[in-house]
């Protein structure tokens, strides 16, 4: 059975876990712990917990308890003191302050969702991303930089407001994996972030899995405006500090009218400029959207991607990727 070890959060990753569980691999998911958003950010400010929302997200995805474990982990509060909150990210806060140890935190969410494969924290340290633009601009907390729609320069340097050490079960499933996934994901605030935890870069170089990068559909203002694939990739490098091996990119086109929508915000289908590479890396394309675009709910104040990765498509691809 082939170990597959994903790193990210958000939406993008559990897209993915929600497809790869259904296949035999063994699953480690990676989660980014900087999200400083939302509910999640709420929590965090008024209670001093770690940041819960990507781990619930990643806990759901691999859950195969009922039906109605999943939607309570997902229900978000539409009025009242609890508005805007999700029901899991207080679940998950309320251990925590409870259980002194985080892991336990999981495991004990973990037993109750009936989760595929394992959830591990890429820290424990409670820490901010940061990041640095060509004007010399610096902007602090992954929320600011999510919605840094402003910035029009390329991001520079990113980094760790104060320094985290890698959670040392993160380091083992690297070290241990056939494979690591990147993404989907946005480039800095859910990839590029778990790169600078002390000993991830380090990890993904001892080891002998193949990288694996699942290109995003759609470039991110702020972070990657007009960023080719070519850019996505160079960017992931610098960071990692190792060859990326595989990368997997869509070919299915996006409706002119969703490409006239994102393009009022300057944002534009990522562009395929791979050929120029095509002797560095194994590129492995697919028709990767979703068919159906995500509903915005009403008591969901953060802005989300209407177009996203099909979950069944992209295991799929992942799946044709580790068996040819």
């Amino acid at each position: 059975m082939k170990k597959i070890v994903t790193i990210g959060g958000g939406t993008g990753m559990y897209m993915l876990l929600s497809g790869l569980k259904k296949y035999d691999v063994e699953l480690s998911v990676i989660v980014s712990m900087m999200d400083s958003g939302g509910s999640t950010g709420r929590l965090r400010d008024q209670l001093g917990v770690l940041p819960p929302g990507d781990v619930r997200q990643c806990l759901v995805a691999l859950s195969e308890a009922s039906d109605l474990w999943r939607q309570l982990f997902l229900y978000r509060f539409e009025n009242g003191d609890l508005q805007g909150h999700n029901f899991g990210n207080i679940f998950i806060s309320a251990l925590e302050k409870i259980i002194p140890d985080y892991q336990k935190v999981i495991d004990t969410a973990s037993f109750i969702l009936k989760t595929k494969g394992q959830v591990i924290p890429v820290t424990h340290d409670n820490v901010h991303l940061s990041v640095q633009y060509e004007d010399g601009e610096t902007i602090e907390k992954e929320s600011a930089i999510d919605t840094a729609t402003h910035k029009l320069d390329r991001i520079v340097n990113a980094f760790l407001i104060p320094r985290a050490t890698a959670n040392k079960k993160a380091l083992t499933s690297l070290l241990d994996g056939d494979y690591i996934i990147l993404g989907p994901g946005d480039l800095y605030t859910s990839l590029i972030a778990n790169l600078l935890v002390d000993g991830v870069s380090e990890a993904i170089i001892q080891s002998s899995a193949r990288v694996i990068l699942i290109m995003n559909l759609m470039t991110k203002k702020g972070q990657t405006t007009h960023y080719t694939a070519s850019d996505h990739i160079e960017d992931i490098e610098k960071y990692m500090k190792k060859k990326v091996d595989i990368v997997l990119m869509n070919e299915q086109k996006i409706s002119d009218d969703m490409m006239n929508y994102y393009m009022k915000s300057d944002e534009r289908q990522v562009q395929d400029d791979l050929q120029k590479m095509k002797n560095r890396y194994s590129f492995h394309y697919a028709s990767l959207i979703s068919n159906a675009l995500h509903k915005q709910l009403k008591n969901d104040y953060a802005v989300r991607s209407l177009v996203r990765h099909d979950s069944e498509k992209l295991a799929e691809a992942i799946q044709n990727i580790i068996t040819r």
